[in-house]
C-alpha cells in the first residue's frame, strides 16, 4: 500500500486555508468533501432500535448504529473501532451510524485510550461482537424460515437462503434475534475478503467538526449548571495558607468561595491519581468571565508545602512515595543531573563484558543529550461536569481512561459504582494528558460542596502550570570502536526528573557482543505523567543521534549502519528479552529507503536526516527533507515509513502519521518548560512555543508496510523517531550537531569525545 495524500488532507486544507489574508477561511467546497453519506440524518431519526448485543443495535427499517467503545481525541477510533464490528457484521458502511458508548467496562470492555492500545485491544473483541450478532441474526432467520443455518449467506446488511430464494433485511429479524443467546465462540471473516477494514472511511464527526457542531466537554451544556474555577498556588512546592474572599463574594454571578482537599490523609492513590496541588481554592458563579473576575480578587496567602507522604497503589503495587517540598529552578534541575550522572547507577542490563571492551578500544566516542519538561498543550483545556447528589453521580467530558478514575470517584464520594454515571464527550487533544482524571475527582467534589451541578473550567493559563509533563531526562552514550572501526561495546546511562528514561532491551541491545544499561532518577515535586510514547519520545531522539554519528564516524551510510546491526540481531541476536522484532525494525528502514530515494539525486537540494524507532509494538522510520530559510531551519519535506500490521482506515492512518510528524517537529525544535522558584515561567502559548501553521512541512508521504498482522497501535509509534531525524537533518543543514532539546534553542552542552 502506498499513500501520498498532500493536496486535499485536513492538514493541507487547514494550512493553506490560514495562509489565506492570515486568517483561518473555510470554503465550502472544502466542506462538501467532508460530508457524511446523505442517510445519516435518516439514521438518527430512528427511535426502535433492538440491541442484539452491547455494540449492535438495528432497527425494523435495517438501519444500524454501532457503538464507539473508545474515547475519542482525533484519532480517528470513533470510525475505525465500529468499522471493525461491521466489517464482521457485513453491512454498508454508510447505513451505519456510530455512537459513542457511556462509561461501562462490563459491556464494553476497557475502554482506554491511551498507550496505541486501541485497535491492539479490540482487534479481537470486536471483530468477535460483529460476527456474534450476524450469528444471532442467521438463527433468527433459520427459526422463521425453517432451514438449516448452514444454508444462509448475509451480504450487504441482507439475509438470503439461495435454495427457497428466501431472502430478508436485517432489520426483519433483528427484534427476533435480541432474545437468542449469545453463542459461544463464532467463525471470523478471512482477512483477504475484508471490504469494509483496509478501505479508507470518511471520520464520522467530519462534519459535526467543520461546523461547529457541539462535541467536546467545553460545549456541554446542563439545566441550572454553574461554573467553578481552581485557584492554585502559584508555584510547585506550595500550599494554601489562608484566603479572604470578602471582595471575590461581591462580585457579579458569584456563588460561593471555598476549599477543600481532593484526597484526605492516607487516601490510597489509584495508578492513575495524581496530586501536587491537594488543597483546593474554589470560586463557583454563574458564568466563566464572572468567575475568573472574581478569582482575581482573592487575597491569598501561600506556604511551603514541605515533604509529603503519599500512599500509591496501582501499577507498581502498595508503597508509600515521599514527595519533597523543594521549590525547584530549571538551572538547579541540569545541575542536579549532572552530578548525579557522574555517580553509579542501577544497572538495568549487561551483555557480555563492556567494561574490558571499551578498555581495550581503538576509539571511545561519547555523547550526552538532555531534554526539557514539555506541556501536552491540548487546545481544549481540562473541563468536566458534575452533577453529584447523596444518591448518585453524572459526570459528563474528555477523558482518557473512564475504567480507571471511576473506583477513585467512588471511594472519594463514598458512592458504588452503580451509582456514577461518566459520559464521554470528544476530547480536544489528549496525549496521555486526560488519563489523569483529577480534574473529574475536583469537579466531582465542587458539585457534592455546592449541591448543584456544575462544569469546572481550567483556564490555558491553569492548564500550562498546573500540568502533569513530561519529565526532564539526560543520557550520555558509549560507543567502542576497534582498529578496524568495527562496533564492539555499547554503553547508555540515563536519567531524569523523576524518572529515567532507559529502555534498556530495546534496539541496538541484541546486536552488539558487549552491551551495558543503566539508570538512575531524582525525586520530585514536579507532577509527570504519560506523553505521547513516554521515554521512547526521549530515547529515540539520542539514540538516534547518536547512531547516526556513530556511523559516520566509522565510514557507513546511516540506513545500512543500522540494518547491519539489525542482520545481527535476527541471527546472532544477544541475549534473550530484545523486545523488538529485527524483521519488521529492518522492513521500515528498507522502506523508508527505496521511498525516499535516498540514494537519488532528487534530495541534491535538501539536507536530509534519517531515524527509526520501534515502541508500542509497532515501528517507523521517517526520512526528513530540510532546508534553512530566512535563516532558520524548515522541514519542507518528510518520507515515512510505518509497520503497525493491518491498516484498518488508510486515510485516517495517513493523517495520524502526519499529526505524529508535525507535533514531533515542533517539539524537538522549539518545545520545553522551565521553573523558577517553583514556577511554571512558560504559562500561555506567548511563551510557550508551538510550531505555527507555515512551518507545517510541505509534504509528508506515508507508506504503510502491507502484511496480515493483527493491528499493533499507531497513535505513539511515529512520533518519537521525528526526533532523531530532525537532529540528523540538523547536522547536516549546520555541519553540527545538536545535543540538548529544543534544537531550535542556545545549546549549552556540545558532547565530548
Amino acid at each position: 500500500m502506498e499513500k501520498i495524500k498532500t493536496d486535499n488532507s485536513r492538514r493541507a486544507f487547514l494550512k493553506t486555508s490560514a495562509l489565506v489574508g492570515g486568517g483561518l477561511m473555510i470554503h465550502f467546497s472544502g466542506l462538501a468533501k467532508l460530508a457524511m453519506p446523505t442517510n445519516n440524518g435518516e439514521i438518527e431519526a430512528a427511535v426502535q432500535w433492538s440491541e442484539i448485543n452491547g455494540y449492535v443495535k438495528i432497527t425494523p427499517d435495517n438501519l444500524v448504529k454501532i457503538i464507539c467503545p473508545n474515547p475519542e481525541f482525533g484519532q480517528n477510533v470513533m470510525t475505525s473501532l465500529p468499522m471493525i464490528v461491521a466489517e464482521e457484521l457485513e453491512v454498508e458502511w454508510n447505513k451505519v451510524v456510530v455512537e459513542m458508548g457511556p462509561h461501562d467496562n462490563v459491556k464494553l470492555g476497557p475502554q482506554f485510550t491511551g498507550g496505541s492500545n486501541s485497535m491492539r485491544m479490540y482487534w479481537r473483541p470486536l471483530r468477535e461482537a460483529g460476527a456474534t450478532a450476524r450469528n444471532m441474526l442467521m438463527q433468527a432467520a433459520e427459526q422463521e424460515w425453517g432451514v438449516p443455518i448452514t444454508e444462509i449467506t448475509t451480504r450487504a446488511g441482507v439475509l438470503y437462503h439461495e435454495k427457497s430464494g428466501k431472502k430478508g433485511k436485517y432489520g426483519d429479524f433483528a427484534s427476533k434475534a435480541a432474545t437468542i443467546p449469545v453463542p459461544k465462540g463464532v467463525k471470523l471473516k478471512e482477512v483477504k475478503n475484508f471490504n469494509v477494514v483496509r478501505n479508507s472511511q470518511k471520520n464520522v464527526e467530519g462534519s459535526k467538526i467543520v461546523s461547529g457542531k457541539p462535541l467536546f466537554g467545553l460545549d456541554y451544556q446542563h439545566e441550572g449548571m454553574l461554573i467553578a474555577m481552581i485557584q492554585h498556588p502559584p508555584a510547585f512546592g506550595m500550599k494554601l495558607k489562608s484566603f479572604d474572599a470578602s471582595q471575590a463574594l461581591k462580585m457579579p454571578g458569584i456563588k460561593d468561595v471555598f476549599s477543600l482537599k481532593l484526597y484526605e490523609d492516607g487516601f490510597e492513590q489509584g495508578g492513575f491519581d495524581v496530586r501536587t496541588f491537594n488543597d483546593l481554592l474554589v470560586v463557583v458563579g454563574k458564568t466563566t468571565w464572572e468567575v475568573m473576575n472574581a478569582r482575581k480578587k482573592l487575597l491569598v496567602e501561600w506556604m511551603p508545602a514541605g515533604d509529603t507522604k503519599d500512599t500509591m497503589a496501582g501499577r507498581n503495587g502498595g508503597r508509600q512515595v515521599i514527595v519533597p517540598g523543594t521549590i525547584e529552578n530549571t538551572t538547579d534541575q541540569y545541575a542536579k543531573m549532572l552530578e548525579n550522572a557522574a555517580k553509579p547507577a542501577q544497572q538495568l542490563r549487561k551483555d557480555g563484558d563492556p567494561e574490558t571492551a571499551f578498555k581495550n578500544a581503538a576509539q571511545v566516542i561519547e555523547r550526552t543529550y538532555t531534554a526539557p519538561f514539555l506541556a501536552h498543550n491540548c487546545m481544549e483545556p481540562m473541563n468536566f461536569f458534575a452533577h453529584v447528589t447523596d444518591e448518585k453521580a453524572l459526570l459528563v467530558g474528555p477523558l482518557q481512561a473512564p475504567g480507571w478514575t471511576e473506583p477513585t470517584l467512588s471511594k472519594v464520594l463514598k458512592l458504588p459504582a452503580d451509582k456514577i454515571e461518566i459520559q464521554m464527550t470528544r476530547m480536544g487533544g489528549g496525549f496521555g494528558r486526560r488519563a489523569y482524571g483529577h480534574y473529574l475527582v475536583e469537579a466531582a467534589l465542587i458539585s457534592r460542596k455546592t449541591k448543584a451541578p456544575i462544569k469546572l473550567i481550567y483556564s490555558r493559563e491553569d492548564d500550562t502550570t498546573y500540568g502533569i509533563y513530561r519529565p526532564m531526562y539526560t543520557a550520555t552514550y558509549r560507543a567502542a570502536l576497534d582498529s578496524n572501526k568495527n562496533l564492539t561495546a555499547f554503553h547508555v546511562k540515563g536519567g531524569g526528573i523523576p524518572e529515567h528514561a532507559i529502555h534498556a532491551n530495546r534496539f541496538p541491545a541484541g546486536a552488539v557482543d558487549h552491551y551495558l544499561a543503566e539508570g538512575w532518577q531524582i525525586p520530585s515535586n514536579i507532577t509527570i505523567g504519560a506523553f505521547r510514547a513516554p521515554r521512547s519520545n526521549f530515547n529515540a531522539a539520542a539514540e538516534q543521534s547518536f547512531l547516526d554519528e556513530l556511523a559516520e564516524a566509522m565510514g557507513k551510510d546511516p540506513i545500512d549502519f543500522r540494518l547491519e546491526l539489525l542482520k545481527r540481531a535476527k541471527e546472532n541476536p544477544v541475549g534473550k528479552n530484545n523486545e523488538y522484532d529485527a524483521d519488521r525494525y529492518a522492513g521500515v528502514l528498507k522502506l523508508i529507503k527505496e521511498k525516499s530515494g535516498w540514494n537519488g539525486a532528487d534530495h541534491k537540494n535538501y539536507n536530509r536526516g534519517v531515524a527509526a524507532y520501534f515502541c508500542h509494538n509497532s515501528y517507523a522510520a521517517h526520512v526528513v527533507d530540510m532546508i534553512v530559510k530566512d535563516g532558520e531551519p524548515y522541514v519542507e519535506r518528510v518520507f515515512s515509513a510505518i509497520d503497525c500490521g493491518i491498516v484498518i482506515n488508510p486515510d485516517a492512518a495517513t493523517n495520524m502519521v502526519q499529526g505524529a510528524v508535525v507535533d514531533g517537529i515542533g517539539n524537538s525544535l522549539y518545545g520545553g518548560l522551565t521553573h523558577k522558584n517553583g514556577v511554571v515561567e512558560e504559562n500561555n502559548f506567548h511563551k510557550y512555543r508551538i510550531i505555527r501553521m507555515h512551518e507545517a512541512p510541505k509534504k509528508i508521504a506515508v507508506f504503510f508496510v502491507q502484511n496480515d498482522i493483527d493491528p499493533t497501535g499507531l497513535g505513539e509509534p511515529p512520533f518519537p523517531p521525528v526526533f532523531g531525524a530532525v537532529a540528523n537533518a540538523l547536522h547536516k543543514a549546520t555541519g553540527k550537531r545538536f545535543y540538548q532539546q529544543p534544537f531550535a534553542m542556545p545549546q549549552t552542552n556540545a558532547g565530548s569525545v
